[in-house]
């Protein structure tokens, strides 16, 4: 008889210790009044959502994980990165199931444990005011842009350091100076880098290792600002764009430009339309790319799905502020983050699984 007690017994207690260690549902992993900020994949099926929840007069900060989709969430280890009072963007890298970066374009903090803890990194030299507009790791190494303003003159640079150094030091050569500067960087299949000042000429350097870098004919014409998109099946897509308020307000003149390979020259294949001021620019593939926009108080999503030939128009949403992290971490699957969470029409993920043809609102609980 004491066998059978026995075994029923274990059988309770192997019970109560697996309802204790499975994983959460999104209803417990999910805060209530959950406000997404920016998203970052790593695959098509595995994402990071960082966003915000009311609490105690404030936002507190979470971090949630999906490795299906976004049809489950799980808790991870927010940054302690406060949401800040000029709506600056809080953009959320995500490089690895354990690494991560998040800035509000001031701060920077880094994680290396899946978000167990979080430390912060400095640039060097760095003097406010400036905006971090972008941060990426490749080879071994993380890059980041850097703009800085003045009166009248400011700068953009880039910043490098071996991956998990706490300090990115300015890499000689990387910087441009004038009136209104910007630049733009991008991974996957090599290291692009663009930098750019006044509209005028812009420089263009590639690396397939993050060390050794050569410099490049600019994607774009002479007047024109690019947007890097990561190598696609070998090729390189990028989009060339006028001046914003360019042919008239809340508009933008662009065209889709390729290369054959990283390094190689760029050609024109397509003008997009141009409503609304650039907020993104990815491509999923050679002829698969999106641009999001912002005109008139609505976010557009403008996708060609033939190169740059023909276009369509999505008008995502009526919260009137901003779209950020536009991506295409592969096999079609793509994410964009629309809103901000203390905005009065909050934020949302949107997520397409066709490229970027159709897009649905990912729930949270």
């Amino acid at each position: 008889m004491r066998t059978p007690r026995r075994a029923a017994l274990l059988v309770s207690v192997l019970a109560l210790l697996a309802a204790l260690t499975s994983p959460a549902t999104a209803a417990t992993a999910v805060p209530g009044g959950f406000q997404p900020a920016s998203t970052s994949w790593t695959g098509p099926g595995s994402g990071y959502v960082l966003g915000y929840s009311p609490c105690a007069g404030s936002w507190c900060p979470a971090l949630l994980g999906t490795t299906d989709g976004g049809q489950h969430w799980r808790r991870l280890g927010a940054p302690p990165m406060p949401l800040p009072d000029n709506h600056n963007h809080v953009a959320l890298t995500a490089v690895g199931d354990r690494v991560a970066y998040v800035s509000d374009g001031v701060h920077v903090l880094a994680t290396r444990d899946g978000g167990a803890t979080w430390h912060p990194v400095t640039l060097v030299g760095a003097r406010e005011p400036y905006y971090l507009s972008k941060i990426a790791e490749t080879g071994g190494r993380v890059f980041a842009l850097l703009t800085t303003y003045g009166e009248g003159r400011g700068s953009t640079r880039l910043y490098s350091a071996a991956a998990g150094s706490p300090v990115l030091l300015p890499v000689p050569g990387f910087a441009v100076t004038g009136g209104l500067t910007y630049g733009d960087l991008a991974v996957g299949g090599g290291l692009q880098v663009a930098l750019g000042a006044d509209y005028g000429s812009e420089r263009y350097w590639t690396s397939r290792d993050g060390v050794r870098f050569t410099p490049a004919a600019s994607p774009c014409p002479g007047g024109e600002v690019a947007s890097l998109a990561g190598v696609r099946d070998r090729q390189v897509v990028a989009l060339c764009s006028s001046s914003p308020g360019t042919p008239q307000p809340g508009s933008t003149e662009r065209q889709l430009r390729h290369a054959p390979q990283l390094g190689g020259t760029f050609s024109e294949t397509g003008a997009a339309p141009f409503t609304g001021i650039n907020q993104g620019f990815a491509a999923a593939s050679p002829t698969s790319a999106t641009v999001a926009a912002m005109g008139g108080g609505v976010g557009f999503l403008h996708h060609t799905a033939d190169g740059g030939r023909t276009w369509t128009t999505l008008a995502l949403s009526e919260r009137g502020l901003a779209l950020a992290d536009l991506d295409f971490p592969g096999r079609g699957t793509g994410v964009v983050v629309d809103g901000q969470p203390d905005a009065d029409g909050g934020s949302a993920v949107y997520r397409t699984t066709d490229g970027g043809s159709t897009w649905r609102e990912l729930r949270f609980g």
